[in-house]
């Protein structure tokens, strides 16, 4: 049986399946509407293969490492940390990798800066981040300018909206999330009033935008919405005009801490409405800020959270995997966050390894022909007007049962 294109993926977590990146005869490529099918040469083995050697491919990645959204970039910045090792244990184009990890601190200025040294000083050839859109769409302006290749790691809508011409996305856009919690909330929980609670950032903006865009086309009526600056710690005035509204569910939009304070607070103006979030709560940093306040709460996520949910059994073989891998490096096992900067390394990787070169129009045209990718967070199938590559099916909807992620009753 051919080895899938998927197995390629898998070796970013495993480094002996890296061993398939570095080939030492030529690959003949078959493509279905399925998936990419690659297929080594029989004599290539183990023990025929030379580590890495010569200059480094350097990547760039910007993360909030810390700051108020410490929860989405630090296990970014772990999972790219324990990748680049395994990578190196086998390289490249027959070359090491070097992740050059900058910090933003939740701080669209601070990325800025970042950007500018890894294009001028570090020498990237591409870059993967921020963790945060607002950040995101700071930098864009300046990558896109620079012909620089640019793996977004944030969801706002904006981020992939023209131009578009060096910028990718590794997770699920807002859009994807939204479709997925409206139809939830109209096919499963049958409720049709809604109020709707968000960040002023760019990403609970942008959520907010899309559900007051959206909301008609699924039955759903909205009767309030009110928002919060992300340095709030309490968000009781919004709710309490919100529970004056008699909603049937609280769509909440937002990163943390902001929705685990909703939920507190909701709690303590005794709201029992169903508590809807966003896919920016896919982490367990919710779950230890919102305490009991955050049981029953539900919200789209990659199925990264819930591996059983996993229908492919080429991607649940790669989650697997790096499952293990990123609990034995950390002690802790994956958030969603961890999934995107695993799934954007590897698609920038997998890019350059099937170019065969880290020229920047190379890597752009390598991306713009990437068919059948599997990552934790889905299938990519990018084309040159289409770069956020995953559809509706790579998103499923979870419940907070017990202090763990459940699948949401369907």
């Amino acid at each position: 049986m051919r080895r899938s294109h998927v197995v390629l993926v898998a070796a970013l977590v495993v480094a002996f399946a890296m061993l398939l990146f570095a080939g030492c005869g030529e690959t003949t490529t078959t493509t279905t509407a399925a998936e990419t099918t690659t297929t080594m040469p029989a004599e290539t083995t183990t023990t025929e293969m030379a580590g890495p050697s010569g200059d480094p491919i350097v990547i760039g990645a910007i993360v909030s490492a810390t700051g108020p959204a410490s929860p989405l970039g630090e296990p970014e910045r772990a999972a790219l940390v324990m990748l680049e090792a395994e990578i190196n244990k086998v390289g490249i184009l027959g070359r090491p990798i070097k992740i050059v990890i900058e910090d933003d601190q939740s701080n669209p200025t601070e990325a800025v800066t970042a950007v500018n040294k890894l294009i001028q000083q570090d020498k990237v050839v591409a870059i993967l981040g921020s963790s945060i859109s607002a950040s995101t769409l700071a930098i864009k302006p300046i990558t896109e300018a620079a012909g620089m290749p640019l793996m977004a790691l944030a969801a706002s809508n904006k981020i992939t909206e023209a131009p578009i011409d060096w910028t990718w996305r590794a997770p699920p856009r807002d859009a994807l999330a939204v479709g997925a919690a409206l139809g939830y909330i109209q096919n499963t929980m049958k409720l049709t009033k809604i109020a709707v609670l968000h960040d002023e950032n760019a990403y609970g903006a942008s959520g907010a935008a899309d559900v007051a865009a959206r909301a008609a086309d699924f039955g759903l009526e909205i009767v309030a919405t009110e928002s919060y600056k992300t340095e709030d710690t309490d968000i009781t005035a919004q709710l309490t005009k919100i529970k004056g509204a008699s909603p049937d569910v609280v769509v909440v939009w937002g990163t943390n801490p902001g929705p685990a304070i909703a939920a507190k607070n909701m709690k303590q103006l005794g709201m029992t409405q169903p508590f809807v979030g966003s896919h920016g709560i896919a982490n367990k940093s919710f779950i230890d800020l919102a305490g009991d306040a955050g049981e029953g709460v539900i919200f789209p996520a990659g199925r990264l959270l819930v591996p059983e949910s996993f229908t492919n059994p080429a991607q649940k073989a790669i989650v697997d995997q790096f499952v293990a891998a990123f609990t034995a490096a950390t002690g802790n096992p994956p958030p969603t966050f961890a999934g995107h900067a695993f799934g954007g390394l590897t698609l920038v990787l997998e890019a350059i390894n099937r170019a065969g070169s880290t020229e920047a129009a190379d890597i752009q045209k390598a991306l713009n022909e990437t068919k059948g990718v599997i990552t934790p967070d889905g299938v990519y199938n990018y084309s040159p007007t289409d770069h956020d590559g995953l559809t509706p099916d790579d998103l499923t909807v979870v419940m907070i049962q017990g202090g763990t992620w459940v699948l949401a009753p369907q």
